[in-house]
């Protein structure tokens, strides 16, 4: 095998290419197995945890419909730690078979594997960006409301699955949404600026009509200093600046929308006077999880040619699980934080991919 790695005109690109096919495929084979086995995991958790929900609306294929739809937002969430464990599995193969012996022996250098290493990582990223701002959001939101939808029957506020929302001085609750823009379980409690209860209004369902809310079956009740008056109504008119779309992000979680959404509803919480940090640091990791993926890959290469160079595959595999963890820690550590002192949600998303960074190069500058 060898000579094979050798460098010198045409033969030599030909050579180069078959170097960056055979290693960047034996890496990407380790990504995506690591990846289908670590959602294939979690999907099975899911389910499990989902089985104890099952009733006479929510059956066992309605559990069953639930995870699958949710299957996006999963990959989604493990690609950088398959990308850390599979590329310790990919190149721990190479290095235990000693090719990457041979291939240092045959003047390829540490810089250029770790390229030809980074290129499926590169390649697994951009995927993984297509899913989280395409496919997972849609789903997502699909998954949710029609798991709402069974779990509720549509009265009351008091659905295991419902959103909360505020728009200035009236507090909402819905029950479930469609992704057609209706509601179910509709509940609006408005305050004056004593904070005192004014009016409390309920209906069955409401549907979108483009500029306002039409609401079904409603019950309504006035409070005065003196009385309480009740009416029933077929149907009212609701004017508001909430929008399907806006309370889909509500619905789903926010490291599961979409960019786009992330940016418009942050801003839209800020106009409301409402904190809006943990759509701003979802917005950041979501921006920086290509970097985030490339430092983890570069701490797993770092360690194949450093500490792990003569280790077994499970010490190898331990060792990724640990970065991982450490690394979803330190992130889970620090976005609260930057809620509590104040500092940038951009600083939280981005010191933990630094530190990988950092501890990469390091090991491989000790490695040449």
């Amino acid at each position: 095998m060898g000579p094979g790695y050798g460098f010198g005109g045409c033969a030599g690109g030909c050579r180069v290419f078959r170097l960056d096919r055979y290693v960047g495929g034996a890496v990407l084979n380790a990504i995506l197995m690591v990846l289908l086995i670590l959602v294939g995991l979690d999907a099975v958790a899911a389910f499990i945890d989902e089985s104890d929900s099952i009733s006479q609306s929510y059956s066992f294929l309605d559990v069953c419909w639930y995870v699958l739809q949710t299957l996006p937002g999963r990959v989604y969430e493990f690609i950088p730690f398959a990308a850390l464990v599979g590329c310790l599995i990919g190149l721990g193969q190479l290095a235990s078979t000693s090719e990457l012996v041979v291939m240092r022996s045959a003047g390829v250098s540490i810089g250029r594997l770790v390229w030809v290493v980074m290129k499926p990582t590169l390649v697994v990223a951009a995927a993984g960006v297509l899913i989280g701002e395409i496919v997972a959001p849609r789903f997502e939101q699909l998954a949710q409301s029609g798991r709402a939808i069974a779990q509720n029957p549509g009265q009351g506020v008091a659905g295991r699955y419902g959103i909360w929302q505020r728009e200035a001085n009236t507090f909402l609750h819905f029950n479930a949404l469609e992704a057609d823009g209706v509601v179910y379980g509709v509940t609006l409690l408005q305050f004056d600026n004593a904070q005192r209860l004014v009016s409390a209004l309920g209906a069955r369902s409401a549907v979108y009509q483009g500029d306002h809310w039409r609401l079904e079956t409603v019950n309504k009740t006035d409070f005065t200093s003196w009385e309480t008056r009740r009416s029933s109504l077929d149907s009212l008119r609701w004017d508001t600046n909430i929008t399907p779309q806006l309370l889909t992000m509500e619905v789903v979680s926010p490291d599961k929308l979409p960019l786009a959404d992330l940016y418009r509803y942050s801003r839209y919480l800020m106009q409301q006077g409402l904190n809006a940090d943990d759509f701003e640091l979802a917005m950041w990791r979501k921006i920086l999880q290509p970097l985030a993926i490339a430092g983890l890959v570069l701490v797993a290469i770092s360690f194949i040619f450093g500490p792990l160079r003569d280790g077994t595959m499970g010490l190898r595999i331990f060792a990724g699980v640990i970065v991982g963890i450490a690394f979803r820690t330190s992130q889970d550590l620090l976005g609260p934080a930057s809620l509590v002192f104040g500092f940038s949600p951009l600083y939280a998303a981005l010191v933990p991919i630094l530190l990988c960074l950092l501890i990469g190069a390091a090991l491989l500058s000790r490695a040449r």
